[in-house]
């Protein structure tokens, strides 16, 4: 008696798996919501492929994936225009396989192939794919997926290339100048908290990972950015107030942005934003702006503009600090310190002669 019906069917090859993920995406095209059983079997197929690409980029818990089989199939991922295709198909793909595609993406990405990360160069040519991945976040369904697909885009320091389409000046302005970048700014206040606070994770990611090329857009775009920027920090959103100014002082203080730095701290409209915020409600808020204020009062350069500001509502400000403590124990004494410090310069601008005409 034969039992070769039993037999398990042979596993895919790396180009195999590849072309069954190209054609059973694309069968998704000519199905439609009138053929419900018929897209509902086209998802089940594309399911069943995304699950076999996972296995075969990081093993099933007890064989380990094979080298040579996750470079051919990042390969041939790349060469059968599959990206795109996965990209363009998450809406209608189930939850389930949009995750499964999220952990096979920061694997593909991190795949040398000959030297080359395959992925990311594909991306490289193909920088509508990153318009696409930004704008879904107006899509709730996806947006999730799609900012951590992003994200993995932009953490990767061998993605120097492609990350110079959000930073440098010769493709930067592929993303600036076209609506994508600037929607952050949207996103971040967004009605739902779970994708405004993803987005903002997009967000500093793409303001603190990469500094030096992060000084050289900030340089290029310095007053379109904060301008923008000076929308977050005056929100009537206390969670966008609090991220905002925290993020702020973390790339600010950044050894690279110190020229940045110098340019904000001498303008007199970053000032008086940060003295509205000493008077936050929020305890938290107060603190926060404290740390970029002292540096206002601090710079041994001041221009006369800020020293002017600062004699006329020296009693407001002295009032403010006076009353103001951090409250964290062995972190409280620092922070008594710095604000003495700042107390005394203002004190001392304030007797300056000519400042208070």
């Amino acid at each position: 008696m034969s039992f070769s019906f039993f037999k398990q069917s042979r596993p895919k090859t790396p180009q195999e798996l590849a072309k069954a993920v190209k054609d059973s995406l694309t069968a998704l095209d000519s199905k439609t919501v009138a053929e419900v059983k018929a897209l509902e079997k086209a998802l089940e197929e594309v399911e069943k492929n995304i699950v076999t690409m996972r296995t075969m980029l990081s093993g099933d818990g007890e064989i380990e994936p094979s080298a040579d089989q996750v470079a051919q199939l990042t390969l041939e991922i790349c060469n059968e225009d599959v990206i795109s295709l996965l990209f363009h198909k998450l809406p209608t793909l189930g939850w389930e396989t949009r995750k499964n595609l999220v952990h096979c993406w920061s694997i593909l990405l991190k795949q040398k192939v000959d030297s080359v990360f395959c992925c990311a160069q594909y991306m490289e040519n193909h920088l509508e794919l990153l318009d696409f991945l930004v704008v879904c976040y107006d899509n709730k369904e996806i947006a999730l997926t799609c900012g951590h697909m992003l994200r993995e885009c932009i953490k990767l320091p061998t993605l120097a290339n492609l990350l110079k389409l959000y930073y440098s000046r010769s493709n930067f302005r592929y993303i600036l100048e076209s609506p994508s970048f600037g929607l952050f700014f949207k996103f971040v206040e967004l009605p739902n908290f779970d994708i405004a606070s993803d987005a903002f994770s997009t967000f500093k990611d793409l303001l603190t990972k990469h500094a030096t090329a992060v000084s050289e857009f900030l340089t290029t775009h310095y007053n379109e950015f904060f301008e923008q920027y000076e929308k977050l920090l005056t929100s009537a959103n206390y969670v966008t107030r609090r991220q905002s100014l925290k993020l702020l002082s973390e790339f600010l203080l950044e050894s690279p942005n110190s020229n940045i730095m110098k340019r904000y701290i001498a303008e007199v409209r970053h000032l008086k934003v940060m003295m509205t915020l000493l008077k936050d409600s929020s305890k938290n808020i107060q603190v926060s702006a404290f740390h970029i204020f002292k540096v206002f009062v601090a710079n041994p350069n001041k221009p006369r503009d800020i020293k002017v500001i600062l004699a006329k509502n020296n009693e407001k400000l002295l009032a403010l600090l006076h009353s103001l403590s951090a409250g964290k124990g062995a972190e409280d004494d620092q922070f008594e310190e710095e604000k003495e410090l700042i107390i005394k310069e203002i004190e001392r601008v304030s007797r300056l002669p000519n400042l208070q005409s």
